[in-house]
């Protein structure tokens, strides 16, 4: 993030414009909507800019810049067509740690504009960090069709009900009374104008003051890629008061979670738990009885060796409320992204999932059952064992040949995807630098990514 976004209170503040044509116009109608005091600074100025500083009580100084206009103002914006004017401005302006805005100028910017969506008091700001203003335009324009014109009534109503709220409810029964109130009727009265009416409402859903039951959200994260979270998990991520999560959500997935949320990391490795899953287990329980809206965040899909039916199993006897949310599982999700179909008509009439994980460093699999050949195999969390799994499978009588893809990071920008045959590939991933998490793809189809894969990041 190249820009730290915030909202600059600038009512009745002084902020120092330096132009007089049309795109200063175009800054001070933005600088009058934000309720500045305006001092203009040009030695001419149109005549429509002119009556706007009048009307919102600015003052047109009808000269050149000065260095001494700097002072006592709380933010500059330029707005001439004279580069070196520009860049005077901003030198001068950065050395004394004042904030300044250069139109067009991103490199002699400490501060810029977004495209706004003013629904005051709701505000919507999108940057492209001065990357590309025109899609940030068009985002803009998108969203905008989306938000209803009453909803910055709806702001305003709340923000006068807030008070009200913090003395009847205690903090953690507050977000689910505003919950409430924004699904009802209150807030579409408010949006409407009917304040009388909305506040009626309102003060009703406030007396229930009804007891806060706490639920979990056992979550499936997908992959890895973000934008392969369902709208579902989305939806929940945003809900949450506290998250639990493991190793294979990544920092990006974990952006997408509500920012108040309190985040306990329950990872595990391969010998290595940084909570038993009992105790997993138990804080789901503990944390869902103090009423809070608890999620479960795993990566891939939590009933696909994610241990999700051991953690619903608990709260089911312990009578707390839950929902599951299924994410793509890492076989298809990787699969898809390497170019991989698990099933071919050529190649593949059936596929089994299987796990990688070393018991007592043996899998504890039925190897008899794998060795046919119109089958596609995909082994979880095989990378510690992808020797011992692919030695085995030819012992059993699967041939050497047969193709098979270790498939690294899958989904992201780091995927790597690395082919050969059960004879060739423990040697192959051995001399290279392979990080979990990955999958083992092993069959004919694993042949077809040479010729279908579609996702190549740069590192690949």
């Amino acid at each position: 993030m190249d820009y730290f976004p915030f909202f600059f209170d600038l009512r009745q503040q002084p902020v120092l414009l330096v132009g007089g044509g049309q795109v200063a116009l175009r800054k001070a109608r933005l600088l009058a909507k934000a309720q500045a005091r305006i001092n203009l600074v040009s030695p001419q100025c149109i005549t429509e800019l002119q009556s706007l500083i009048t009307a919102t009580g600015g003052q047109w100084h009808s000269r050149g810049y000065q260095l001494s206009d700097l002072e006592g103002v709380c933010l500059v914006v330029s707005a001439t067509d004279d580069s070196q004017l520009n860049t005077e401005i901003s030198v001068a302006c950065k050395a004394r740690f004042l904030p300044v805005n250069v139109v067009d100028e991103r490199s002699l910017c400490s501060v810029i504009t977004p495209a706004i969506i003013d629904r005051s008091p709701l505000v919507v700001a999108i940057s492209s960090g001065g990357a590309a203003p025109v899609l940030a335009r068009r985002l803009r324009q998108t969203i905008e069709s989306l938000i209803p014109e009453g909803i910055g009534r709806i702001a305003k109503f709340a923000d006068g009900l807030r008070e009200k709220v913090k003395a009847s409810l205690p903090e953690n029964q507050r977000r689910n009374f505003w919950e409430r109130f924004f699904d009802s009727s209150a807030a579409s009265l408010a949006s409407q104008g009917q304040l009388v009416k909305a506040e009626a409402e309102a003060l009703k859903i406030l007396a229930t003051k009804q007891s806060i039951e706490g639920e979990v959200y056992l979550v499936g994260a997908g992959p890895g890629a973000p934008d392969l979270l369902t709208l579902r998990a989305l939806q929940l991520m945003q809900q949450a008061d506290v998250v639990l999560y493991d190793r294979l959500v990544s920092p990006e997935i974990m952006d997408k979670v509500r920012r108040d949320a309190d985040r306990i990391y329950v990872g595990k490795r391969r010998a290595e738990h940084t909570l038993p899953q009992g105790q997993i287990n138990q804080l789901l329980v503990e944390l869902a009885r103090q009423g809070k809206r608890v999620l479960r965040l795993k990566g891939g899909d939590p009933f696909i060796f994610g241990r999700g039916g051991e953690e619903i199993e608990l709260l089911a006897s312990q009578g707390i409320p839950f929902e599951v949310v299924p994410g793509i599982t890492a076989a298809s999700g990787c699969a898809a992204y390497a170019g991989i179909p698990l099933t071919h008509r050529d190649h593949a009439q059936s596929v089994r999932f299987i796990t990688g994980h070393l018991k007592d460093n043996q899998p504890n699999i039925r190897w008899a059952e794998l060795v046919a050949d119109d089958q596609t195999l995909v082994f979880y969390m095989s990378l510690q064992g992808l020797s011992s799994i692919c030695s085995t499978l030819v012992k059993h009588g699967k041939s050497p040949e047969t193709p098979a893809a270790l498939i690294e990071r899958g989904t992201t920008p780091a995927q790597r995807v690395h082919s050969g045959t059960l004879a060739t590939l423990p040697a192959l991933a051995a001399g290279r630098e392979i990080h979990a998490p990955t999958l083992l793809i092993i069959g004919g189809v694993a042949n077809l990514h040479h010729e279908l894969a579609w996702f190549r990041p740069e590192n690949s």
